[in-house]
């Protein structure tokens, strides 16, 4: 057994192959400590969020979003803003809508992709426009500083997460 104390969180996520990443390798220590969609809709991670910091004051919460999912409902950084609510955010951008891309990759052959793109604004400014202490990662050595730093902050942040769609999954990359 560890001797890590767990302390009261929550993690939310969203529908999205990057959740892979934190189901395969983050450790669960505490019951119902995880919220994600059971019918794999996108734009679940930060309304979970904001819903769980309200309902468990002093539990630290943590959001995993897609680039995607955060487009459709990430503007409610702002609601956790104005309630002073001290969640992290960090939205994991590889510039796609990487589980309908896998499934493309997987039923027409590589290269065979529509309509999976997306134009990614700069997702540390917008949360920072919306008055969350935010920051860019773009190298796996910036993460831990910046993750820190989040949760050392008491109000809400955004970690912009930059990583390449080759990486899709932790079950592995795309290939041909």
């Amino acid at each position: 057994m560890s001797t890590v104390a767990a302390i009261d969180h929550v993690v939310t996520n969203d529908a999205g192959n990057f959740a892979t990443w934190l189901h395969r390798h983050f450790r669960w220590r505490l019951h119902d400590s995880q919220a994600g969609p059971m019918s794999g809709s996108m734009g679940y991670g930060v309304p979970a969020a904001v819903g769980a910091a309200t309902a468990r004051p002093g539990a630290r919460v943590v959001a995993f979003a897609g680039d995607g999912g955060f487009m459709m409902t990430g503007q409610e950084i702002s609601t956790a803003v104005q309630q002073g609510l001290p969640i992290i955010v960090i939205v994991c951008d590889n510039g796609h809508y990487g589980t309908i891309l896998m499934h493309q990759h997987r039923y027409a052959g590589a290269g065979n992709y529509a309509a999976t793109e997306l134009r990614s604004p700069d997702f540390a400014a917008l949360g920072t426009a919306y008055g969350a202490r935010s920051w860019q990662v773009e190298r796996t050595e910036e993460f831990g500083p910046a993750f820190d730093a989040a949760l050392a902050h008491d109000g809400p942040c955004l970690i912009h997460l930059r990583t390449d769609i080759r990486d899709i999954s932790a079950g592995g990359p795309l290939t041909a």
